[in-house]
């Protein structure tokens, strides 16, 4: 068991090495001149030549690499005399825990150092700390949606399998896992906070559709499916056509129908908002679109998961014991059959979880959602390179941690795991 447990650790941190170094040789050794950004286009040579020498600019890319794995690493080995030196301890950047004094070096215990922004001057660490609340919000939010949503829609697709609902929902997931996330934050964003804010116009020859193709879901039930599936997709699908030429033709008879309420959700805003009288307010509506987007793709995934797992599991010999003995059918499908077809849906949650995150960069941009992924969006755009690189190492990291954390949950569930 411990072998067990110290292979997986042992795992991470590799992979974890290998992120951090791919991370400094595409952003670390990317081409140009930091210390023209910090500067004032002003500056003097000295003031340039002393700006790269504070950045270890001024070393060879191999030093550069070591300088840069003795920051991020909680344990460190640094002089303590020597100012001039690279490898410095400088108390006023590094958070020291401890440190154990071995002649002129000294082995240094500390919270890992990001370096500082080159257009706010600020720690990397600093800005993360405060933006990634909000982005851990979304992310549970977005994932707590989709497994909610997800579940559901799995079991009475499994449920209904070979149906009109059972179609309608595989083809639901399967436009989420098709749409990309920054057209459907887009998309959404559109319609969600513009078009349909004030109020919802469904016209008549939409809403029939739907409405018969409900109540021939109902009928469906009894008697010979197979004559009766082709007009529970026929009829409905003929009038939408109707309704879709006679909307391009213009006519007003099309139009009418009723009018609802409008969503009232706004296209941008962040979790808080700053009321003149009341200073900062959370506004739990600024969540709403956001959330929707971020679940789509995750939500489709598990719908697909939890169908397929559930579908296996109901054609177990515990299944047809079950049904044997007389328990009823929601018994045996949600107390007997889901519970255990819930594994493969865990282990997407938990990866998908730590990619929710990386990808709410282009959704926090879209939305005006102040969190990781809208700074690392802004960095990019001004080549502030310490706050992308510390994002996604950051980002690295959770999504390892997260991996490692449940490769060792399923080494204490299930013994049979810690021989592969």
């Amino acid at each position: 068991m411990l072998r067990y447990f110290l292979r997986r650790i042992w795992n991470g941190l590799l992979v974890l090495f290998g992120v951090i170094t791919l991370v400094f040789l595409i952003f670390g050794l990317k081409p140009g001149d930091p210390a023209r950004m910090l500067a004032d286009q002003r500056s003097s040579p000295e003031a340039l030549a002393a700006i790269r020498k504070d950045l270890g600019l001024d070393l060879s890319p191999g030093k550069r690499y070591l300088l840069y794995l003795n920051d991020i690493s909680p344990i460190a080995w640094m002089q303590d005399r020597d100012p001039a030196a690279a490898a410095y301890l400088d108390t006023t950047r590094y958070s020291v825990i401890g440190a154990v004094h071995l002649g002129v070096h000294v082995l240094v215990f500390k919270a890992p150092y990001l370096r500082y922004s080159y257009q706010s001057r600020r720690g990397v660490a600093t800005i993360l700390a405060e933006a990634f609340p909000n982005t851990a919000l979304l992310a549970i939010v977005a994932m707590f949606f989709a497994v909610v949503v997800g579940v559901g829609m799995g079991t009475i697709a499994a449920v209904r399998k070979g149906t009109p609902a059972d179609d309608a929902l595989l083809f639901i997931s399967a436009l989420g896992m098709a749409g990309p996330s920054f057209f459907m934050a887009v998309l959404i964003a559109w319609l969600g906070g513009y078009v349909w804010y004030a109020h919802i116009h469904l016209p008549v020859m939409l809403v029939l559709p739907l409405v018969i193709w409900v109540l021939l879901q109902a009928w469906n039930a009894h008697g010979e499916r197979r004559v009766k599936d082709r007009w529970a997709w026929g009829l409905p699908i003929a009038l939408f056509t109707i309704w879709v030429g006679a909307e391009i033709r213009g006519l007003s008879w099309a139009s009418f129908g009723p009018t609802l309420p409008g969503t009232g959700l706004p296209m941008t805003g962040g979790p808080v908002d700053v009321d003149p009288f009341r200073g900062e307010v959370f506004r739990l509506r600024n969540l709403v679109l956001p959330t929707i987007v971020l679940g789509i793709r995750p939500l489709a995934v598990i719908v697909q998961l939890t169908r397929s797992s559930l579908l296996s599991e109901l054609e177990r010999d515990h299944i047809r014991t079950a049904r044997a003995i007389g328990l009823g059918e929601r018994a045996v499908v949600l107390r007997h059959g889901l519970r255990n077809a819930l594994m493969p849906v865990l282990t997407a949650v938990s990866g998908w979880f730590a990619s929710l995150l990386a990808g709410a960069v282009f959704i926090e941009y879209v939305f005006g959602w102040r969190g990781m992924g809208l700074e690392v969006f802004n960095a990019l755009e001004r080549e502030d390179l310490p706050v992308v690189m510390g994002a996604v190492l950051v980002f690295a990291t959770i999504f390892v941690v997260m991996n490692v954390v449940v490769d060792l949950l399923y080494g204490v569930l299930d013994p049979r795991v810690r021989t592969v």
